[in-house]
């Protein structure tokens, strides 16, 4: 039996979701024809999370991951895309999400509301084998879409190489033989001009 005031909560809630499709990300389609949203980002991180999951370097719990994925950008309704590689933006970040996670999360009903949050913040924290892996998926992600298009966003926004080590400084913690992978995508990528070798 559906209990109304949680469901129309858990209704709005979803609802509330549907924004995120409308966030617009940095890193282009496959094919480089347009660029991704955050839900077809977070969608992708989903289904990552159950087919790589025997490559995080420790066990990880795949339904946790997976939602943790699918939630980690909902605060970017109210706070925005922010660029890996944009320094203005990203000093504001934290900020404006803490912000927008006090807005979103308590739609649900609290019990919902706090184990949800509590996966938001689990996955900024990037601690445990689940949230070490999120972020694998995450970092991972763009690079297969930059390597796929010709290296267009990289190309666009003129990325060093010091700066994608810097993002990915923790990569290996959550999954060594995909950073391994990802370091080769890297090494191609300078060789095609598509990353700036500044190390």
């Amino acid at each position: 039996r559906i209990h109304m005031t949680d469901f129309e909560k858990q209704i709005s809630f979803i609802m509330e979701l549907d924004k995120i499709k409308k966030i617009t990300r940095q890193t282009y389609l496959s094919d480089g024809s347009r660029k991704e949203n955050d839900a077809e980002h977070s969608w992708h991180l989903a289904l990552m999370a159950f087919v790589l999951a025997d490559y995080a370097n420790e066990p990880v719990d795949v339904l946790k991951t997976m939602k943790m994925v699918l939630l980690h950008d909902a605060i970017e309704i109210d706070a925005g895309d922010t660029y890996a590689y944009d320094a203005a933006g990203n000093q504001t970040k934290k900020e404006r999400e803490q912000k927008a996670a006090d807005r979103i999360f308590p739609i649900l009903p609290e019990d919902m509301a706090k184990e949800y949050r509590n996966l938001w913040e689990e996955f900024e924290e990037s601690k445990t084998p689940e949230a070490k892996f999120a972020h694998v998926l995450d970092n991972a992600q763009p690079m297969l879409l930059n390597d796929a298009s010709e290296g267009k966003s990289w190309r666009e926004h003129g990325v060093k190489k010091s700066q994608i080590m810097k993002r990915n400084a923790r990569t290996h913690e959550g999954s060594e033989a995909i950073w391994e992978y990802q370091k080769e995508i890297i090494e191609q990528n300078i060789k095609k001009g598509n990353i700036i070798d500044d190390m």
